[in-house]
């Protein structure tokens, strides 16, 4: 025993002098330093989490196969690195570019399999030429960056690779068709880039692909008439896209798919009833296309679905009792149908997450039994014509985060118990017949960020029983009275203040100026007096403000010139914030604003009102001169001070409002000539002087020779030019001018009132738990939410 014991130690001796050094080749080490140092340098800002934080352990004192984010080979005779995790390695409260060529170090690692770059701002085009040195990547990932430019040729003669994920960048163009070289791959993920043209037909060589997602790109063109032939495909997404064409009947075929979503394109044709066949399916989505329902097929569905989506599919009739087979249905979309019937009860007693039933022609009550689920997260049955009262459980769907019924025949008290959804997050009633001169007290909902009680019957003191949460609060066309109270002022996050259409009294408070961080305020159509205040100048944020038809008095304050949201262009109200994908994809079905608008009633969308800005103080008894601070105010789309009390001539500093699209100035006492400045406004299309005082030639040039409708310059005293038909004296040839028979009319126009019919929330919420075409890549910025692949 000792002699063996003896040999053992020997042995051991020299396997340890003979064995060579197991640590990774000091190259590669270089490399990664390299890597870290040029990271840290195109870094300006840091927080708590930096790249310095993250890659603290990449020293030069270490073997780099013991570094974080770091994997070696287990080779006996060598550690070269084989995989590297560097996603989300840049974060802070700045935005920060990287450059492309921050990848250049990396490409020296030949021995690589693995590449984690996801998520760290990187910019430009990818440099393909680096690729040819990974020849042995099997695991590329590279998304939620702002990669540009073309996909690389390079990337696609990688024959290991079986993992590609470049989605959430900026590719634009074709996909290559040099795609089907990558015979090994698996899971291919282009999702949410600028990329066009048709689906190559080389991918129909990827017959290993078991995931492919194409979605919220420009694809045209028919689907590939044989794309049933990848067997292996489990999670196939074409969504939001551009193709055309019939569904394939080859997709049957895919027997071992679980996830189909085709929604949001613009096919056409019958729904393959085959589908119905794939016992594996979890999830289909096909609304959104032009794609059409056979609803005389008695229909056995094989599968067991947890998502379904057949929105604007020629659905008619009562909604399909096959339905009710699916137990495990965690969403379903049947809007922008023409279901008929009522809600049935049987849907009611299936506890499902979302229901989106919006746009049909269903009726009747709601059943108590569907709000004592504890699990119903979005209901959306705006646009229909149910009616009746809401059932006073509604409170026991404590998990109910949104709640959209506009535009029904809903009416009564709102029950006292919805205030125990502490949960909710949007509630949406308008355009009902809601009644009652209180409303539940929401002060302690402090999820709840949106409210729309716009156009019902609502009476009583302007409610402020919400919480220092709310964002956007539309209260407009009620029956709302008495004065504007301090207690608005708790709001301290409100961004939307809509009370147009009520019978509001009083001055216009000061008080109204500490809710900072307004961006919108819509008093409308009331019955408010005294004068302006001035303080809403320090307004930083306002973009849109609308106080016409009311009795205030006095001038435009001066300082309005000051209002910063007018002057540079603005950027936009607050996202949908902390509630993860679903219920960011919801808020992008958010309704416009329906709007008097250039003369007709129009739509602003909500997320586009970043590039809207508007000031309308029309209708009241305002007087003096209109500033010439406001040509300051660059960033106005509308500006209307129409039938007021103004005198003096039209400032030429109006010239300066180059995004200015309608302009009133009419049925005031304005005197002089019309500026030429106002000619340097290309985007106007609406110019309406008239009922003034005015007198001269009226502008020619550019925008300007457009505006020819005589009634915009009607009852001036004595304008002329070739936009009304009437010769200026210094351009007459002769001693006798052309006489124009004109005929004395009285322009009966209102005013181009802002009509914010705020109906934000009626569009539902058709995109809850599933990707839809809203989709799109989230800021760079990290102080925002991120949005992860479903």
């Amino acid at each position: 025993m000792a002699v063996l014991s003896l040999l053992l130690q020997l042995l051991l001796g020299l396997l340890i002098l003979f064995t060579p050094s197991l640590s990774c080749p000091e190259h590669q080490k270089q490399a990664l330093l390299q890597f870290k140092a040029s990271l840290i340098n195109a870094t300006t800002s840091f927080s708590p989490k930096t790249p310095l934080a993250l890659l603290e352990s990449w020293n030069s004192s270490l073997d780099c196969c013991h570094w974080d984010k770091v994997n070696c080979s287990s080779r006996f005779d060598s550690r070269n690195v084989v995989a590297l995790y560097l996603k989300d390695l840049v974060w802070s409260k700045e935005p920060i570019v990287l450059s492309s060529t921050i990848l250049t170090p990396l490409f020296s690692i030949r021995s690589l399999t693995h590449l984690v770059m996801s998520w760290n701002q990187i910019q430009g085009e990818l440099p393909g030429d680096g690729f040819t040195n990974l020849t042995e990547l099997v695991h590329l990932d590279l998304c939620n960056n702002d990669f540009n430019g073309s996909i690389p040729s390079q990337l696609f003669h990688l024959k290991h690779l079986q993992y590609l994920d470049i989605s959430l960048n900026s590719f634009q163009g074709n996909i290559p068709k040099e795609i089907g070289n990558m015979t090994k791959l698996q899971h291919l993920f282009l999702r949410s880039n600028k990329l066009f043209g048709e689906i190559p037909s080389s991918i129909l060589n990827l017959k290993e692909l078991k995931t492919m997602n194409l979605s919220s790109n420009s694809l045209s063109m028919e689907i590939p008439v044989d794309i049933g032939n990848l067997a292996n495909m489990t999670k196939l997404d074409l969504s939001c896209n551009k193709l055309t064409g019939t569904t394939p009947s080859s997709i049957q075929n895919l027997t071992k798919l679980e996830i189909l979503h085709l929604e949001s394109n613009l096919l056409i044709g019958d729904i393959p009833s085959k589908l119905f066949n794939i016992k594996g399916l979890k999830s289909l989505l096909l609304g959104g296309n032009n794609l059409t329902w056979n609803n005389n097929a008695k229909t056995v569905p094989k599968f067991t679905l947890s998502e379904l989506s057949m929105s604007s599919c020629g659905l008619t009739g009562e909604i399909p009792s096959w339905i009710s087979t699916q137990k495990t249905l965690e969403m379903m979309d049947l809007s922008e149908n023409q279901l008929e019937g009522m809600f049935p009860q049987w849907l009611a007693e299936m506890e499902v997450g979302t229901i989106i039933l919006s746009d049909n022609n269903l009726t009747g009550p709601l059943p108590p039994r569907l709000f004592d689920s504890q699990k119903l997260h979005a209901l959306s049955l705006s646009r229909n014509n149910f009616y009746g009262e809401l059932p006073n459980n509604i409170g026991n769907a404590t998990t109910l985060g949104i709640l959209m019924l506009a535009r029904n025949n809903f009416s009564g008290k709102v029950p006292e118990s919805i205030s125990k959804i502490y949960g909710l997050y949007l509630l949406d009633l308008s355009h009902n017949k809601f009644s009652g001169n209180t409303l539940p007290d929401f002060s302690s909902n402090v999820q709840l960020q949106f409210i729309d009680f716009s156009s019902n019957e609502f009476s009583g003191e302007i409610p402020t029983n919400f919480s220092q949460e709310i964002i956007i609060l539309a209260l407009g066309k009620n029956k709302f009275s008495g004065r504007l109270s301090r207690n608005l002022t708790n709001m301290s996050k409100l961004e939307y203040l809509d009370i147009y259409d009520n019978k509001i009294k009083g001055e216009l408070p000061d008080f109204i100026c500490q809710i900072s961080t307004l961006h919108l305020l819509i008093l409308r159509n009331n019955s408010l007096q005294g004068s302006i205040p001035i303080c809403i100048s320090n307004l930083t944020s306002l973009k849109i403000l609308d106080l016409s038809s009311n009795y205030l008095v006095g001038e435009i304050p001066k300082e309005f010139g000051n209002l910063a949201g007018m002057i540079e262009t603005p950027d936009g109200f607050s996202n949908f914030n902390g509630f993860g994908t679903n219920y960011y994809t919801i808020a992008n079905k958010i309704n416009d604003m329906i709007v008097i608008w250039k003369k007709s009633k129009q739509c602003l969308s909500f997320h586009n009102l970043q590039i809207y800005c508007l000031l309308d103080l029309s209708k009241n008894q305002l007087s003096g001169k209109i500033p010439t601070s406001l040509g300051r105010l660059k960033a106005l789309k509308h500006l209307n001070v129409s039938l007021n009390n103004f005198y003096g001539r039209i400032p030429a500093s109006l010239g300066d409002l180059k995004n200015l699209e309608g302009l009133d100035l009419s049925r005031n006492n304005l005197s002089g000539s019309i500026p030429q400045s106002l000619a340097m406004l290309l985007q106007l299309t609406i110019l309406d002087v008239s009922n003034n005082k005015l007198t001269g030639k009226i502008p020619i040039g550019s925008q300007m020779d457009t505006m020819n409708d005589p009634n915009f310059y009607a009852n001036n005293s004595g304008l002329c030019g070739m936009q009304i038909q009437v010769l200026c004296p210094e351009d007459s040839s002769s001693t006798n001018p052309l006489e124009v028979e004109t005929k004395e009319t009285w322009f009966s126009w209102e005013g181009m009132v802002i009509g914010y019919v705020v109906a934000f929330f009626e569009t539902v919420a058709i995109l809850y738990l599933t990707e839809y075409c809203v989709r799109v890549k989230p800021p760079n910025h990290r102080g925002q939410q991120r949005r992860q692949k479903v």
